[in-house]
């Protein structure tokens, strides 16, 4: 396929719009790229339903979109996660889902440790004291604070990111557990990390950190609901820089409220939607807690992310409109059919 021929739909043009960078490589690779921003599926599928591919940042792309789709053969997300793109109905129609796997996760481990410490330190709290002019109220409960070395930090996935969270936590002199999906895997790789793997309710009994590393699947919809939190340590404070809807935001409010836990970040939502822009309400529980942090999804975001998830999602585009298929590592969908045959990856593509 000459790429220049190719129907190429670039969607969330305005919420995301194309960066000098990407619109370079397009140019590079000799890609004609329409953009397009639409949310309800009918107004996506008026335009991408003849695509030879498509990218997308945030937009959902359900089975009604997928099933319209008569000749695409690539959706590109230019992201790391795909809780809002039918994978199923792409793999059943052929069509290869590519992602990043490495974006943010170093800044994703950064966030995490800005929430610990700030939450271990109570520098929320403590700030507002201080512009209230509280500075004794401050120092006096700052004698109640508790040194972090020692403490349990627990990692519920122990995927790439989570793994980034151990190597910065450990200088810290946290002790570190973690639970995931398969408990029969090898353990060897925790063991060399220092990383003790226990199940879910161990390491809710035992953490005084909770950090989230999940996708967003019927799986873990509300793992975190109001009787799982409870499990949690008395005191203990809940990081969430994942999915919003992996906890139940009204259930954690409360226990936040009745001081049953300690604290929380919180850089993901479900009651709001950052890229649809539909805001947190000011009379939210959560807004309305001196020991929550929240932040607006923004623990993936850097230059370099920006610059890595730009560079390794267009190389995807540029695979399959080759007829080569994208690096295993970047195919969420590995057992796809793709429906128009395809060679293997050829990294000489990008040599130039």
């Amino acid at each position: 396929m000459n790429l220049k021929d190719a129907h190429f739909v670039r969607l969330n043009s305005e919420l995301m719009p194309i960066n000098p960078l990407e619109a370079s490589l397009y140019e590079r690779y000799g890609i004609r790229v329409v953009a397009v921003e639409a949310a309800e599926p009918e107004a996506i599928l008026s335009h991408v339903s003849d695509c030879d591919a498509l990218a997308v940042v945030s937009a959902s792309l359900p089975k009604l979109v997928i099933d319209g789709l008569s000749r695409c053969r690539l959706i590109s997300r230019l992201g790391n996660g795909t809780d809002k793109i039918d994978v199923a109905s792409a793999t059943g129609k052929g069509i290869i889902v590519s992602n990043v796997t490495t974006f943010c996760n170093g800044e994703m481990a950064d966030n995490v440790m800005a929430f610990l410490l700030a939450l271990n330190r109570q520098i929320p709290r403590m700030n507002r004291l201080m512009l209230a002019g509280d500075y004794m109220k401050a120092r006096v409960e700052g004698l109640a604070l508790s040194r972090l070395s020692g403490q349990t930090l627990g990692l519920i996935g122990f995927g790439a990111s989570a793994k980034a969270v151990v190597e910065r936590a450990k200088p810290f002199g946290l002790e570190i557990l973690a639970t995931r999906k398969n408990m029969s895997a090898s353990h060897e790789e925790a063991n060399a990390l220092g990383v003790e793997i226990v199940d879910l309710d161990t390491l809710l009994a035992r953490s005084d950190y909770v950090s989230l590393h999940l996708p967003l699947d019927a799986g873990t919809h509300h793992l975190l609901d109001r009787e799982t939190l409870k499990k949690m340590k008395p005191g203990a404070c809940l990081i969430n820089t994942s999915r919003g809807a992996i906890v139940d935001e009204n259930a954690l409010a409360d226990l936040l409220a009745q001081g049953h836990l300690g604290g929380a970040g919180l850089d993901t939502f479900e009651v709001i939607d950052i890229f649809g822009g539909k805001e947190l309400p000011p009379d939210h529980p959560l807004a309305q807690l001196d020991n929550v942090i929240l932040t607006p999804h923004v623990s993936g975001l850097s230059v370099e992310a920006s610059e890595e998830v730009t560079t390794t999602g267009i190389r995807n585009l540029v695979s399959v409109l080759n007829r080569k298929m994208p690096h295993p590592d970047n195919i969420v969908n590995a057992g796809v059919t793709p429906r128009f045959a395809l060679e293997a990856h050829d990294p000489s593509l990008f040599t130039h």
